[in-house]
């Protein structure tokens, strides 16, 4: 009998090859890779650069509205608007107003806070990154880095309440032994003396709110000096101290800087902390001991005077002159970095 049969099997199916392998594969794998590699690529950079124009254009914005609304004001002020330091005067047909006043207490408040709270924080980060043990350092820098969770309003509260009362013997042995000097002077509002509403602690509470910003970029700097750097300078027989002096601090510079800046940004700008512990006008002179008004505190101190567009331009103008302020501070810094980068 013959077992053979004509013809394809009908039962037979189709068995799938072997993949491609050898070049064909490569090809193949690699070509996809690309393909979503430079998609990837294409729309990462659509985003950052969407992203830093969107950036520059609404500053541009609020720069352009500040203008528009403080320009009428400016044309109808019939002081000098950098020079005047007298009454602020919005309403009637004869305004008077200007920043000078304004200025200087906020230089004042900043300057008190940086001068106290950059050697704090250097200290700290130092501290954290070379000399701390391991169990201690997320304790504490948890514990630092609190101090930016709280409210400003709350250290409002607690400088005119729990700090300015208990400054009050300090500032007045300041001003009974060190009146030869011009920072310790009997103010002209013997007020400020009983409640502790000075200048001075207005500059004490600033430096603690800048304080955990200040540490946290110096801090995470510092921590990013190459061992090698550091290593080098062991093998060279140096103690830990002057590890830090020839690698750390060098390298970690232009952080800290950077740290600062934005710590004084912050103090520049403060509103409700200051507001509570000062916001009376004060002379322009260099006695801690005074009160005074800094361009955020003047500002929302006066916010039921907006019923008019000359008067809130007036304020606006005054607003407009912390935005610069802010761009020259920020620009003074990024020179610094700058510098220290290209020596």
């Amino acid at each position: 009998m013959t077992s053979s049969l004509s013809g394809p099997d009908p039962m037979a199916g189709t068995i799938p090859g072997p993949p491609p392998t050898g070049d064909n594969a490569d090809k193949s794998g690699s070509a996809t890779a690309g393909t979503v590699t430079r998609l990837g690529d294409q729309i990462f950079r659509t985003l950052s650069v969407g992203s830093g124009i969107f950036i520059s254009v609404l500053i541009a914005l609020i720069a352009v509205f500040l203008v528009i609304q403080a320009v009428p004001a400016l044309l109808k002020n019939s002081e000098n608007f950098f020079t005047y330091s007298g009454d602020w005067v919005t309403s009637g047909d004869t305004l008077q107003f200007g920043i000078l006043n304004l200025l200087y207490a906020t230089v004042v408040v900043s300057v008190i806070a940086l001068i106290l709270a950059m050697p704090v924080a250097l200290g700290i980060s130092i501290f954290l990154t070379q000399y701390a043990p391991r169990r201690l350092v997320g304790p504490i820098t948890y514990l630092v880095d609190l101090l930016a969770a709280v409210p400003s309003i709350v250290y409002g509260l607690w400088g005119i309440l729990v700090l300015g009362p208990a400054l009050v013997p300090l500032d007045n042995w300041l001003v009974n032994n060190l009146s030869f000097l011009p920072f310790f002077k009997e103010p002209t509002q013997v007020a400020n003396l009983s409640t502790g509403g000075t200048l001075l602690t207005a500059g004490i509470v600033l430096a603690v709110m800048i304080l955990p910003i200040i540490t946290a970029v110096t801090r995470e700097v510092f921590v990013q000096t190459p061992i090698g750097h550091r290593e080098a300078a062991l093998a060279l027989g140096a103690t830990k101290w002057e590890v830090v002096k020839v690698s750390v601090l060098p390298f970690g510079f232009s952080g800290y800087i950077s740290g600062s800046m934005l710590g004084l940004g912050r103090a520049l700008g403060e509103t409700m902390a200051l507001l509570l512990i000062i916001s009376t006008a004060g002379p322009l002179n260099f006695n801690l001991m005074e009160s005074g008004e800094t361009f955020a505190t003047k500002i929302a101190n006066n916010a039921a005077e907006f019923d008019s567009p000359i008067k809130t331009g007036a304020y606006i103008s005054a607003g407009l002159t912390l935005f610069v302020l802010t761009f020259i501070v920020n620009a003074a810094a990024r020179s610094v970095v700058a510098g220290k980068a290209k020596s």
